[in-house]
């Protein structure tokens, strides 16, 4: 867990991702068309993948996309979706310092 907290921790904005999943896509993309660039881990793609994902089991998360923002775990999709819709997301971006207005 404390790989995790220390990816997180470095960037304003980590996604935990798998290559092949939709969900992880539409969410990727989102930040980019925000243009967020968001430190993106494929957990298909990486060593000890499996590790991260136990991690983020444990931190509530046991799905991808993981989304971290500001070194704090948002949710996955549903949340992140959530907030856009309620004009949430990108005062969040801002504070962490991931978008700049």
């Amino acid at each position: 867990m404390e790989r995790v907290k220390r990816m997180v921790s470095e960037r304003p904005v980590v996604i935990f991702s798998k290559s092949s999943c939709i969900l992880s896509y539409t969410i990727k993309t989102l930040f980019n068309d925000l243009a967020v660039n968001p430190t993106v881990y494929e957990l298909d793609e990486i060593a000890r993948s499996r590790e991260i994902e136990q991690a983020l089991s444990g931190m509530g998360c046991s799905m991808v996309p993981a989304v971290f923002i500001g070194g704090e775990l948002v949710g996955g999709t549903n949340e992140i979706m959530s907030l856009q819709l309620k004009r949430d997301l990108k005062p969040m971006l801002i504070k962490a310092g991931a978008l700049w207005v």
